[in-house]
């Protein structure tokens, strides 16, 4: 990063993640107007895409224009072909999990929270979830995920390993505490301390870690009840920390708090590197209709302009981004009657960036 000249790596990768990445890259290009900023972009293959093109989820080019760059924006992954295929010894996620082992992304973000005007799209009851504001710390690069795997040869059994280091847990623990001061200092580990030894093992380190953070409230839920309370009383929870597997399940689980997945956004964030994404996945069945939601993968944006330290920049973006909503500029998941197609919200959103209230969207 110099001069606020900012070399970005863009892996518009499989499915909708093409279109909903070149809805983000023209708001960048609508903030570096706006803001006097230059984005440098290199585009890199990743996933089904890059196996297609060259036998390989991660290519080697890709990996040296992640880490060259400032961030890297990246779409989507996963391919039907390789889904309905047990026996695909190469898959689309297998670029995903390397790619976050080699850029040491340990930390996986993702923010929840409710708007006004699409309380109605939630299958849970408005009473229950105006409100919501959650940030979920997922650990990225450990746990069952990578541990030892093994499947007997004649398919009779199979285990994978789950473990744990203070090394592992340690880093995005303090991340959260860190968070939790900015926020509303309440802070719940989530695990299956009853049952698991590395459940036990994260409460001792985030135990000891919390004596350095004593305006933060920790308190701890089990797995299974928390996959409840988020149903049930959602604005219990401030930051939410927890292991892969169980981060993973949860923060989806979350997801369908807001009334749609096209609207959350994720960082998976490194010591050097940072990665910015959409959770929802490639969806394959809305490809090329202009249909796909761009909201999830600019929000991912703007927690990329946080990243860069760009904070009048972040701001903007998400008012910009609430303008839309509130004024029903969005896409069919949001809005069944008349909807905006992918592109016209990037614009819309773009426009208001650059002319606010002067808007022509907005006469």
């Amino acid at each position: 990063m110099s001069d606020n000249v900012f070399k970005i790596a863009v892996l518009p990768g499989d499915g909708i993640g093409p279109e909903v990445v070149a809805e983000s890259i023209k708001i960048l290009d609508a903030i570096g107007e706006a803001f006097q900023y230059t984005f440098k972009y290199q585009y890199g293959l990743m996933g089904a895409d890059a196996i297609y093109k060259t036998g390989n989820p991660l290519p080697d080019e890709t990996l040296a224009i992640c880490r060259e760059s400032d961030a890297v924006l990246f779409g989507a992954i996963g391919d039907p072909a390789f889904d309905n295929n047990p026996d695909a010894k190469v898959r689309p996620e297998q670029g995903l999990l390397k790619l976050r082992k080699e850029l040491g992304l340990f930390a996986n973000i993702r923010p929840l929270k409710t708007y006004a005007s699409l309380i109605e799209k939630s299958p849970l009851k408005k009473e229950i979830i105006e409100g919501t504001d959650i940030q979920i710390f997922r650990e990225l690069v450990s746990g069952i995920y990578f541990g030892e795997k093994f499947t007997e040869e004649n398919g009779a059994y199979a285990y994978d390993v789950c473990r744990y280091s203070r090394e592992d847990i340690l880093p995005i623990t303090h991340m959260a505490f860190k968070e939790a001061q900015r926020r509303r200092k309440k802070l719940t580990l989530i695990d299956k301390a009853n049952v698991l030894d590395t459940s036990r093992l994260w409460r001792k380190i985030v135990q000891e870690a919390a004596a350095e953070y004593p305006d933060v409230q920790l308190d701890y839920m089990f797995v299974d009840n928390a996959a409840m309370q988020l149903i049930l009383n959602p604005k219990q929870f401030d930051v939410i920390l927890t292991e892969n597997m169980f981060g993973d399940i949860i923060s989806d689980e979350a997801s369908v708090i807001g009334g749609s997945i096209g609207l959350l956004p994720s960082a998976s964030v490194g010591k050097e590197n940072a990665l910015f994404e959409p959770i929802h996945g490639s969806y394959p069945q809305a490809k090329g209709k202009g249909i796909a939601n761009p909201i999830a993968s600019i929000l991912s944006t703007a927690m990329m302009l946080d990243y860069l330290q760009l904070d009048q920049a972040a701001d903007k973006l998400r008012e910009s981004v609430e303008h839309a909503i509130e004024n029903r500029y969005v896409t069919v998941d949001l809005k069944a009657e008349q909807p905006c197609s992918t592109t016209e919200v990037g614009s819309f959103i773009a426009d208001y960036i650059k002319y606010s209230e002067k808007s022509y969207y907005n006469f």
